[in-house]
């Protein structure tokens, strides 16, 4: 499997987070990858983020997010997605950047939601084209995901 950098920007272009995970499938306009949460274990919204925690990202060129799929470092249990609103992925051969618009969603197992950071995003200096493109992937995601939970009742 090829290895790949992540790197995690802020609107200034500035590097928040760097972390490698491994190349599972690319595609035309995505990527999709396996990477350990490298972070000291963290309490996260009722759930516990964990250093080594398993996560199965994708991230795309053509969509105002990436998703992140969380499984538990000791036993493999699935605890959630955590989606972050951003502006389209650069994908290289080597390299995934992208730039953090602060708004995420949350979606525990029972399909449950919770977007974070809603008034950290709406203090940001965005343009009306980017406020309206990030909020319209905010409402895809949860559509996105409502829809998985009921086609799995």
């Amino acid at each position: 499997m090829t290895e790949i950098t992540v790197l995690k920007r802020d609107l200034q272009g500035e590097v928040t987070w760097r972390y490698t995970g491994k190349v599972l499938k690319r595609g035309e306009n995505f990527v999709l990858l396996e990477a350990n949460f490298n972070r000291s274990d963290l309490p996260f919204h009722g759930i516990i983020l964990k250093r080594g925690d398993r996560f199965v990202e994708t991230f795309y060129s053509d969509r105002w997010y990436n998703i992140f799929e969380i499984y538990d470092r000791e036993d493999g249990c699935f605890k959630g997605w955590y989606c972050n609103i951003a502006y389209p992925a650069e994908i290289e051969h080597q390299q995934v950047s992208y730039i953090d618009l602060a708004l995420d969603l949350l979606v525990y197992p029972d399909g449950q939601q919770l977007v974070l950071d809603e008034e950290e995003f709406t203090e940001m200096p965005l343009s009306l084209e980017v406020q309206r493109q990030a909020l319209s992937a905010l409402k895809e995601l949860q559509n996105i995901f409502k829809r998985q939970n009921r086609d799995s009742d």
